[in-house]
């Protein structure tokens, strides 16, 4: 059940974007592609396609894009269902084990060897302030709040960014390939985006923000990186103007090949994969037991939110865990 508190006509272009994520997804799902349950890891075959329907591609062609071409967004072809055995064994695990097992799911081994895997994952949370990445705060009455702010930036999204990063160079460095990453941001996106690919030599990154809609903290840590390939630019009207814009550039399939263009928006389902573990790692630390036969207990996880960037704890839904999920948009900036 999603609720969202506190909606007001200010949010209106934010609350579509959800209904129209979830519209996607739904669709997605209905079409009754199967659920294999796994053991310990690994989906050898794995392919994704677009929520609308077309495209058969492998890890690396999806994160090296943005939308589909046909302007859906990608997801696996096969969703795994973990089996209670896998899930109990990963109950011990760090954040950043969980992490390691949930993007090796969804990365073949024949793509990044999980020793690979397990170097660039520790190497992209090297730079975090706090030695166990993320950190549960316990409060009273049973309330607790994930730290996810212990990254370069102080977004949340620098978790997931930072991993995609190391994805991309790995991948740059066996291809010779050069690339151009393409980011609209309110604010946050922008400089955890930067923070990820700065000073990469295969990598340009070109960040545009809406003028004068950024915290000025945001700003200045877009504004004030001096690297070669990094490209910041303000431009007029919002980040809903932007997301319009930036979705029909990647509609156009010639242009983004010439340009060799991706995205690393929250469109880039390598984002997602990681975003995954927030809700495993939520769940571990405040579910009281999974050891009995008896029904796994429920955890309500409130996700402050705008534009439902950090929303995709559907995807472990009804996946061995039980979470409720709501949506408490953020304050207006």
């Amino acid at each position: 059940i999603t609720r969202c508190y506190e909606a007001e006509q200010s949010w209106l272009p934010a609350l579509l974007r959800i209904l129209s994520y979830f519209r996607s997804v739904c669709e997605f799902k209905n079409r009754k592609l199967s659920r294999k349950h796994i053991k310990h890891r690994k989906f050898e075959d794995m392919k994704y396609t677009s929520t609308r329907g077309e495209g058969n591609v492998d890890f690396a062609g999806v994160l090296f894009s943005g939308f589909a071409p046909d302007g859906g967004l990608f997801m696996p072809q096969d969703i795994p269902r973990l089996d209670r055995d896998t899930l109990l064994k990963w109950r011990i695990f760090s954040y950043t084990d969980l992490v390691k097992e949930i993007c090796s799911i969804f990365i073949p081994s024949e793509l990044i060897p999980r020793e690979d895997l397990n170097d660039l994952i520790d190497k992209a949370f090297s730079r975090f302030r706090h030695s166990d990445v993320v950190h549960l705060c316990r409060l009273k009455n049973g309330l607790n709040v994930l730290e996810m702010w212990h990254g370069v930036t102080h977004a949340f999204k620098d978790l997931a960014m930072c991993c995609v990063g190391q994805l991309l160079q790995y991948f740059l460095k066996k291809q010779d390939k050069r690339v151009t990453v393409l980011v609209g941001t309110s604010g946050d996106t922008g400089s955890s985006a930067i923070e990820s690919v700065r000073g990469e030599k295969n990598i340009d990154i070109v960040v545009l923000l809406p003028r004068g809609r950024c915290t000025q903290i945001q700003e200045l840590q877009m504004t004030t990186v001096i690297e070669d390939n990094v490209h910041v630019f303000a431009v007029e009207g919002t980040s809903d103007d932007l997301d319009v814009v930036i979705k029909k550039l990647f509609a156009d399939a010639e242009f983004v090949r010439k340009h060799n263009l991706m995205s690393l928006n929250s469109v880039n389902w390598a984002r997602i994969m990681v975003q995954i573990a927030h809700f495993f790692y939520v769940y571990y630390q405040c579910a009281p037991t999974m050891e009995t036969d008896d029904p796994v207990p429920i955890v309500e996880v409130v996700v402050p939110t705008g534009g439902a960037g950090n929303i995709t704890g559907c995807t472990v839904w009804n996946n061995g865990i039980s979470l409720s999920n709501s949506l408490l948009p953020k304050e207006k900036k």
